[in-house]
C-alpha cells in the first residue's frame, strides 16, 4: 500500500554499492519547501504539487495536478481547457475541504478533465470517485489496480478476514486477540475507499498518454501493487513515481493471503530497472516526500538495502528453521503496534520467498501447521 499508510520503514542504513560505482548523492531541488494544505508548488511549467494529510505515521501524500486540454464532450472541434488530476488521497472530510480549497485557490476556473490513479492503495484511489462525479470526469487506471480496488471496496481484500488471519498465523503469528483484529479489519479498505466508479479509462505499460503539450509515457510497476502506473516525460525529463520510486523510505512489498507463493520482491526489483537508464538530471515527482533527482542513485540504495535484508536472513536461517514472525524484529528495529505488524509480516514473507523461490532456502510446514524457511545447504 501506499507504501500503504502506516506501513512500518525497515531500517536503511547508509546503502552500500559496488565499489566500482560512484556515489552521487541525491538531490533536492525544491529544498525544504512544502506546499501548504490548498495550497500548490508548481514544479515544472502547468505541473504543481499538492500535498495532503493523512492519519496515519506515514502523515502525508503527494498529488499532482497537471494543466491539460481535451477535446469538449459536446462541442465538436472545440478544446477545452482545463485539469488532470493525478492520485487523490483518501475519502475524509479533511481531504474533501483540501480539494474544496485547491478548487478556489489553483484551478483559475477551469474544471478537472480527467482523474489518473497510479494504483488502488486508499491514499491514491480514496477520492477518485468524489472528484470524478463532481467534475464528470473520467477515471484513467490500469485494469489491475481498478479490478483489484472493486474486489477491496467489497469487503475482499488482503487487509483483514478469515483468510488472512489464517496466512499469517501459518507464518507463525498466531496471537489471538491480535489476530481477532486482523479479522475484523475487512473494513479497512471501504472505509477510505467506500465508492468505485462504475467505469475506466485503461492505462497500459509502454503505452503514451498525452496531458496538454506533454506527452508521458506509461511504466508498469510490480511487487507493490498489482500494476502500479508510473508516468515518464523524456523530452522534459519528469517522471511521476507514484510509490515505485520514494526518495527515503523503502516502499511496502508485501505476500497477500490470495497469492501466498507470489514473489513480489523480484517483481519489484525487476521493476525498477525499468528507470535505471533515466538521466540523473530526470525530476523524480514521488507519492511521499519531496520530488529529487538522482534516480540510478535511489535504485541502487533500494537494491543494497534489500539484498541487505536478505543476506541478514540466509544468516539467520542457516542453522535453524524460522518462521517470519519469529523474523520480524531482525527486519524491523523497533517495536510494532498490531496494525504495522500486518504489512511487516507480508514484507518479511516477500523476502523469504524470493530467497525460497530461488534455491537459496528451503521451506517446510511443521506439524503444527506453521510455515518455517532454513537456508539450502550446498
Amino acid at each position: 500500500m501506499s507504501t500503504l499508510p502506516t506501513a512500518p520503514v525497515m531500517q536503511q542504513p547508509d546503502a552500500r554499492v559496488p565499489p566500482h560505482t560512484p556515489i552521487r548523492p541525491l538531490s533536492f531541488p525544491l529544498a525544504e519547501q512544502l506546499p501548504d494544505t490548498g495550497s500548490a508548488i508548481e514544479v515544472a511549467p502547468g505541473i504543481f504539487w499538492l500535498r495532503m494529510g493523512l492519519p496515519f505515521a506515514l502523515n502525508h501524500i503527494n498529488l499532482w495536478l497537471l494543466r491539460d486540454h481535451l477535446p469538449h464532450p459536446t462541442q465538436a472541434g472545440v478544446w477545452q481547457q482545463g485539469w488532470t488530476v493525478v492520485d487523490c488521497g483518501i475519502d475524509n472530510p479533511a481531504t474533501r475541504e483540501a480539494w474544496l480549497q485547491v478548487e478556489q485557490k489553483m484551478l483559475q476556473g477551469l474544471p478537472v478533465l480527467r482523474v489518473l490513479v497510479t494504483h488502488m492503495h486508499p491514499d491514491h484511489m480514496g477520492l477518485a470517485h468524489w472528484l470524478c462525479a463532481r467534475w464528470q470526469a473520467p477515471l484513467w487506471m490500469s485494469t489491475s489496480e481498478y479490478q483489484s480496488a472493486l474486489l477491496a471496496s467489497s469487503g475482499v481484500s488482503n487487509f483483514g478476514g478469515a483468510p488472512t488471519v489464517a496466512f499469517f498465523a501459518a507464518h507463525g503469528w498466531q496471537q489471538p486477540e491480535e489476530l481477532a483484529q486482523v479479522k475484523a479489519r475487512v473494513g479497512y479498505y471501504p472505509s477510505m475507499v467506500p465508492q468505485i466508479t462504475g467505469a475506466y479509462v485503461r492505462l497500459m505499460g509502454g503505452a503514451p498518454v498525452q496531458i496538454g503539450d506533454r506527452v508521458w509515457q506509461c511504466i508498469s510497476g510490480y511487487g507493490h501493487s498489482p500494476e502500479h502506473i508510473a508516468l515518464h516525460d523524456a523530452q522534459n525529463q519528469l517522471l511521476i513515481s507514484g510509490d515505485m520510486l520514494l526518495p527515503s523510505i523503502s516502499t511496502n512489498i508485501s505476500v497477500y493471503a490470495m497469492e501466498p507463493d507470489s514473489n513480489p520482491l523480484q517483481l519489484f526489483l525487476d521493476s525498477l530497472e525499468k528507470m535505471a537508464h533515466l538521466p540523473d538530471q530526470t525530476l523524480i515527482l514521488p507519492s511521499h516526500g519531496r520530488p529529487f533527482r538522482g534516480a540510478a542513485t535511489r535504485i541502487e540504495q533500494l537494491c543494497a538495502h534489500h539484498a541487505d535484508r536478505l543476506a541478514e536472513l540466509l544468516q539467520a536461517c542457516n542453522t535453524q528453521a524460522k518462521c517470519a514472525y519469529e523474523l520480524l524484529p531482525l527486519l524491523f528495529k523497533r517495536p510494532l503496534d498490531m496494525h504495522q505488524t500486518t504489512f511487516a509480516m507480508g514484507e518479511a514473507v516477500a523476502h523469504l520467498n524470493l530467497l525460497w523461490l530461488s534455491g537459496q532456502m528451503q521451506r517446510q510446514r511443521d506439524v503444527d501447521g506453521t510455515i518455517r524457511f532454513r537456508t539450502a545447504q550446498s
